[in-house]
Order: C-alpha cells, then sequence, then structure tokens
C-alpha cells in the first residue's frame, strides 16, 4: 500500500457526521519523521493543507527560528498527519471543538496504516490530544515537553519529541515554563533533524 493510494481513500471518508469536510492531509513524503496534530481547523480547507493557517504560521516560525528551515523544507521533508482529518466544528465555549472519542477511533485506522507504511523512528505530536494519542499521557505539557521519550505507537517503537499546540487561544508557549520547555525541545528538535537531514 502506497501512500498515495491511502490518501485517494482517504479522501473518500465520510464516516464523522458531526465533522466538515474537505479531508485535509498533506503530501505522501517518504521519511521517517512523523508529525501528528489534532484535526484541521476552520480555514485550512482553503489552502488544503494540514496547520496551513495561523497555527501553522507560529509553528514553521518554531522551525525557521530553531532549526533553519522554512515551510516548504519543513513539508518536504515530514509527514504531517493528524488525529482527525476534518475540521470537528466549533466549540459552545468558542475555539475549534477537540473531535470525540468516536471521532478519534474512526479516523486511527487511517493513522495506524500511515505508520505501518512509514515506519518512523522519531514521532512529534503536537498539543495535549496528539500528545495522549501517541504516549497516552494524560498529565500537565510540563511533564512531556522538552524530553525525548521512546514509546510504542501502533506496533512501531520510536523517539518521541512533544510539542506544544501553537494555537493563538493557548499561552502555555507563552509564558513560563512553558517557554523555556519549548526553547529545550526546539534544541533537541534541531539535534534530531540536522543529523537526519544534513545541509
Amino acid at each position: 500500500m502506497s501512500l498515495t493510494k491511502l490518501h485517494a481513500e482517504l479522501e473518500q471518508c465520510r464516516r464523522c457526521p458531526n465533522m466538515f469536510g474537505p479531508v485535509i492531509h498533506g503530501p505522501p513524503v517518504k521519511t521517517k519523521v512523523m508529525l501528528i496534530g489534532q484535526a484541521p481547523g476552520p480555514h485550512e480547507h482553503k489552502v488544503m493543507k494540514p496547520f496551513g493557517w495561523s497555527a501553522g504560521k507560529t509553528m514553521f516560525r518554531w522551525f525557521h527560528e530553531h532549526v533553519g528551515w522554512d515551510e516548504e523544507t519543513f513539508r518536504a521533508r515530514i509527514y504531517i498527519a493528524a488525529v482527525a482529518r476534518c475540521f470537528p466544528g466549533k466549540a459552545k465555549g468558542g475555539g475549534d471543538r477537540k473531535p470525540d472519542p468516536t471521532e478519534m477511533a474512526n479516523c486511527r485506522p487511517w493513522l495506524e496504516r500511515e505508520v505501518k507504511i512509514l515506519k518512523p523512528e522519531l514521532i512529534i505530536p503536537v498539543g495535549t490530544l496528539a500528545i495522549e494519542q501517541v504516549l497516552g499521557h494524560k498529565g500537565p505539557l510540563v511533564d512531556v515537553v522538552g524530553k525525548s521519550v521512546e514509546a510504542t505507537y501502533h506496533g512501531v517503537t520510536a523517539e518521541v519529541l512533544a510539542l506544544p499546540h501553537p494555537s493563538g487561544a493557548s499561552t502555555w508557549h507563552q509564558t513560563e515554563p512553558g517557554k523555556m520547555l519549548l526553547q529545550r525541545a526546539m534544541k533537541l528538535l534541531k539535534a534530531k533533524l540536522t543529523c537526519r537531514f544534513p545541509g
């Protein structure tokens, strides 16, 4: 099974009646590094790219400042996936709604197949929901951001470096200790990514 064929199937998925299409996914990059986000936001359909709007601008700025990669380089080297591939809609209290357990379960087989195809050696979960899915961690971000841990995800053992969500609705990465831990996480990522992608 190729990623291109998987994407063709994924684009036809209509399993979640309360999610808003279209399905958003990145290019079929064959790589050993995988980034996993939460779900597309309300504007990603305009560009048909994961992390294609304001949160993405923040995240790609982190990688530009700390790793030296622009967005185009990142997208060409890292496979971008998500816990859910359609926009969940707005939450009643404001902000984007998180996908519910059924919606995450509906989307999980796509992630599982992607992991089995790529067999990633480094996984970067972004935000509490993705961190929980990859590491099984439901505690505070201070326990996982800025640390390298090993985990088995969908049968594949990989190094995991977690990042906070770059959403403008979150101030965690803008205040201490989040600011310092983000710097530490990006320093670790720079070392790992520079080694994997020299030049």
